[in-house]
């Protein structure tokens, strides 16, 4: 599949892959049909995804069977209005209607917007009347149901809403129980351009109001280096992503790139996240690759190994946040594989990572993806040098890189706060070593400034997960007279330790992190609780920490 797309496949070093990656792009690109269809033809009975869930149930998809069903879904959403560039919401969890859903929006030239489940009725209406909603598609679940029904009379635009079930109440459509009946699929005669949106995404909001982040179709062509070079996946591979569908990771790791490398994609359906879970359906169906945020490996190291056959298991890889070096060494330890890092946004695909054939430093979030062209700018707009911190950019004076957004949907002035003058500016805060690795700091608005000192939150945070008795962790600032800004560490307890959560514990972790680190970067204050505040993606929402402590 990727010949089609590259005239070299293989790399063997970092410089031969600067050198020598070419994605070609053609022209009206579209996933569904350039990928997906061409794999049913070419090898129709290859397992495309196998989708279990927590109650027992398990369903092998072929590429063929992604295709028939995928034109069903298309066709079944055509007889209903829904065309070229309406805007369809999807509310799936991890229901493999969501993946049939996709590649039919994709046939239609519709745009696909993933949305979690955990959206209220304010969320709802907020998005529908934003993006100018047209259909919404979403699991029959009593509380989705409520509140989608609940927004309806707010959302003008809203005309088609469709159940998936297993509850279809009066006003809905009921997909399983229709979508046999649905003329049989013809492709329509003008699908795409390659600058139509193809995908859009309300941003997870670690701070402020969601941003509409729209993609175009070269999008997906863009995470073929996701899939093929970042998480080094191949036709035999069977790779988990723990996502849900609601969020952007769910592209990385659920859908194109994965099948750029004619992988089979592995999906578990669960309600609650429990790690032992995880890692027994890794061991009963032999995944061979796995990519989750730091904070899901945080929870699997605190699991004992030694009951699981996890010798399937050939490569890792993380996303999301930064990574502790503890969390690093400790998967090591446990199953002999290296965490491969890498960074990215809603706004791009896999834009800094650790490839195959590089040395991981734990911690780093590794080098430059060679499709775009990133850089770190000091306050002044010039480029900072090896060691200085700065934000990390993306240059396109020499045009927009293969896989970064389109625009910030009906939000011109938005779109060019954060790009302008042949620069996407980021937000994130990083430095790079001598041999060209990046180290993150942390969002602009995250970084501490104390009696002088510029303080990483993520550097403190590294240094409090070596401690035995920290789980979870997340450092913000809170005011301080003296000082501007005192470092405060919110911390998830080990569950031995919390019967132990009090004030001496408190000291006993300050003065670990005093003699580990240099000592004004120790944490003033400590504040012990059961769980941190997150976004759906599982990112800490340190915004809301620094709200509950009256900070701006």
């Amino acid at each position: 599949m990727i010949e089609r797309f590259l005239p070299q496949t293989s790399f063997s070093s970092q410089e031969d892959f600067i050198r020598n990656l070419d994605i070609r792009v053609p022209e009206n690109f579209n996933f569904a049909y350039d990928v997906m269809d061409v794999w049913a033809e070419e090898q129709p009975d290859k397992l495309a995804l196998l989708w279990t869930n927590d109650k027992g149930g398990c369903i092998r998809f072929s590429f063929r069977d992604l295709k028939e069903q995928s034109d069903r879904a298309a066709a079944y959403f055509r007889s209903l209005g829904i065309g070229r560039g309406d805007m369809v919401m999807l509310i799936l969890k991890r229901r493999y209607e969501y993946w049939l859903s996709m590649l039919a929006l994709c046939k239609l030239g519709a745009v696909a917007i993933p949305a979690t489940h955990l959206l209220t009725r304010n969320d709802i209406v907020y998005r529908n009347n934003r993006a100018s909603i047209k259909a919404i598609v979403c699991c029959g679940d009593p509380e989705v149901l409520a509140h989608v029904s609940q927004a309806m009379p707010q959302s003008p635009t809203v005309k088609v809403l469709i159940s998936i079930g297993p509850e279809v109440p009066e006003g809905f459509h009921d997909f399983h129980a229709e979508w046999n009946s649905a003329p049989q699929f013809v492709r329509p005669d003008k699908v795409n351009t390659n600058d139509d949106i193809m995908l859009m995404y309300f941003t997870s909001g670690t701070s402020g109001e969601p941003k509409m982040v729209a993609h175009d179709h070269t999008y997906a062509l863009g995470h073929l280096v996701t899939g093929v070079y970042w998480h080094n996946l191949g036709e035999d591979s069977l790779h988990l992503t723990v996502a849900d569908t609601g969020w952007g990771k769910a592209v990385w790791g659920k859908l194109y790139g994965q099948w750029f490398a004619g992988a089979a994609v592995f999906v578990y359906d669960h309600e609650k996240f429990k790690p032992s879970d995880i890692l027994r359906m890794m061991e009963k169906y032999k995944v061979t690759s796995l990519c989750a945020p730091p904070t899901v490996f945080r929870f699997l190291i605190q699991e004992d190994f030694s009951e699981y056959d996890l010798s399937s298991l050939r490569y890792c890889c993380t996303a999301g946040e930064a990574l502790n070096g503890a969390v690093y060494e400790k998967f090591r330890e446990l199953t002999g594989i290296c965490l491969m890092e890498g960074f990215g946004q809603t706004e791009t695909t896999m834009t800094l990572g650790t490839f195959p054939w590089m040395k991981p430093k734990p911690g780093s979030m590794g080098v430059p993806n060679p499709q775009y062209d990133v850089d770190i700018l000091l306050p002044d707009g010039t480029p900072a040098a090896d060691g200085q911190e700065g934000e990390i950019v993306i240059r396109t004076d020499r045009g927009k890189p293969l896989g970064l957004f389109k625009e910030y949907y009906r939000d011109p002035e938005l779109t060019r706060s954060a790009w302008h003058d042949g620069i996407y500016h980021t937000g994130d805060v990083a430095w790079r070593d001598s041999d060209g690795y990046y180290w993150f700091v942390g969002r602009n608005d995250d970084v501490i400034k104390s009696s002088g000192y510029r303080i990483s939150p993520f550097e403190v945070e590294s240094v409090l997960m070596k401690h035995p008795a920290v789980v979870e962790c997340a450092v913000t600032g809170v005011p301080d007279e003296i000082r501007g800004m005192l470092v405060k560490a919110t911390i998830v307890l080990a569950k031995e330790w919390k019967d132990r959560a009090g004030e001496e514990l408190a000291k006993e972790i300050q003065t670990f992190v005093k003699t580990t680190t240099a000592p004004y970067k120790y944490p003033r204050r400590i504040e012990f609780v059961d769980e941190l505040p997150k976004t759906i993606s599982g990112k800490i929402r340190r915004v809301e920490i620094r709200h509950n402590d009256g900070v701006k």
